[in-house]
């Protein structure tokens, strides 16, 4: 079984990605750091929405500390080779993901969508941290996205857990094989682009 299977996504990254990466280290190093951001941000925005809901607040709670200590990570080692902090570009993937969730309706398929996207993220960043660990030339940099990919692996599938925990089980993987199909067309057809992670 492949990486990428173990992580349930249907298209691996083009190979082509991880040589773009490494020949624009500041501008990958910049989203990635906005990545972080907004792993955190978005952890917020589900505790202040769904406070009700235990088990999502107490796990999702140190994630947010976990993900802001990333953020601080990227910021020290992009200071240490000199590299200064660009501003953030529109997510384009993203983007695209968060244009086929459900809006509005059924509150049960909305918490479901914003949940089983937030889990597609982390598979594809934990995807793009392994190629980052075993395709860049800079030593240092490939132990950097190996820790990186062992601190986010179990992130995707806690968004799953947490998706059961509150929505039955059959509901969530028929939607969730239903995404996995959108994420690949996605990525099948973003450009690839070495100055993002996504």
């Amino acid at each position: 079984m492949s990486k990428v299977s173990i992580l349930g996504l249907h298209l691996p990254t083009d190979p082509r990605w991880v040589n773009l990466a490494a020949i624009s280290l500041e501008e990958v190093l910049t989203d990635h750091a906005f990545c972080e951001q907004k792993a955190a941000t978005s952890c917020i925005s589900l505790i202040q929405r769904y406070p009700e809901k235990d088990r999502l607040v107490q796990e999702l709670a140190p994630i947010v500390t976990e993900e802001w200590g990333h953020f601080r990570q990227v910021l020290a080692e992009m200071r240490k080779r000199g590299f200064t902090l660009g501003r953030q570009r529109k997510d384009m993937y993203v983007n695209a993901l968060m244009a086929h969730q459900e809006k509005g309706g059924d509150p049960q398929s909305v918490l479901l969508d914003r949940l089983l996207i937030f889990a597609l993220i982390e598979a594809r960043s934990c995807e793009r941290f392994r190629l980052l660990s075993e395709g860049l030339e800079d030593e240092y940099l490939r132990e950097f996205y190996r820790k990186f990919m062992i601190s986010e692996a179990g992130h995707y599938r806690l968004f799953i857990d947490l998706a059961n925990e509150y929505i039955p089980e059959d509901k969530v993987k028929a939607r969730w094989q239903e995404w996995l199909t959108i994420e690949a067309e996605i990525i099948n057809n973003l450009e690839v682009r070495g100055d993002r992670m996504h």
